[in-house]
């Protein structure tokens, strides 16, 4: 009989904290479809970005993540719980990071990645053999088609330039965290803080050009001005 996901989950997570080098030797063994795995890699790329240019996003960026500690990446502000983990010495590796796409909460309570998880296993053997590729030698990542997404609304400079007033966002926010939770947490609704200022601006003006399905968010976004967004956008991406 399988293990029960849980307890699969607990097993792997007690030999990487006791054993991670171990671990991250068998990270380098050949495993997956990368070529599959790129596709799959669609449904990373609304936070995350990976290759040639990558830079932190939503997400921290994915180059050189094998073997990696837990957020341990320099200038991206994790969660408590990812914190936490990498205190206590969590490795990136072939099993804990299948175990986390699988079920990122399952394995870091308090996790702010909004993602629900990836079901099917060899899914997420042909999604870690793509990220493999940009950690088995991260000194000659492919310089062409980075997988950094399109922005979705291109925007005037001086849309992207207003300095937003966070104290006036808080002012603002009152409304967005009818839904929204201001520590982070994302039971069923993405977290919103600590995003990229210009991530934050351009998601919002998406739901105001209706670019965005969501009709309330678009019924919202259209009531703020350019310099409300601004200013939410400043709150949201420095609150603690």
């Amino acid at each position: 009989m399988a293990p029960r996901p849980a307890g699969r989950i607990a097993a792997v997570l007690t030999a990487a904290l006791l054993g991670g080098a171990a671990l991250a030797d068998r990270a380098a063994e050949p495993f997956g479809d990368a070529t599959r795995g790129a596709d799959l890699y669609s449904q990373c790329t609304g936070c995350h970005q990976v290759g040639a240019g990558a830079e932190n996003a939503i997400g921290p960026h994915l180059n050189d993540l094998f073997g990696r500690r837990a957020a341990a990446l320099d200038g991206f502000r994790y969660s408590d719980g990812l914190q936490r983990m990498g205190a206590d010495g969590l490795i990136w590796t072939r099993e804990t990071l299948d175990a986390y796409i699988e079920n990122p909460r399952a394995l870091v309570s308090r996790t702010r990645m909004a993602y629900r998880g990836m079901e099917d296993a060899g899914d997420r053997a042909d999604l870690l053999a793509y990220l493999r590729d940009f950690s088995a030698s991260p000194a000659d990542i492919p310089e062409a088609e980075p997988t950094a997404i399109a922005r979705e609304v291109d925007l005037p400079p001086e849309v992207l330039a207003i300095s937003g007033d966070a104290a006036y966002g808080e002012y603002l926010s009152a409304e967005c965290t009818t839904c929204h939770r201001r520590d982070g947490a994302s039971d069923g609704i993405p977290s919103i803080t600590n995003w990229p200022e210009d991530y934050f601006v351009i998601a919002m003006h998406a739901y105001k050009q209706k670019i965005r399905p969501h009709p309330v968010m678009q019924m919202m976004a259209a009531r703020l001005s350019d310099e409300e967004i601004a200013a939410l956008a400043a709150y949201f991406g420095q609150i603690d």
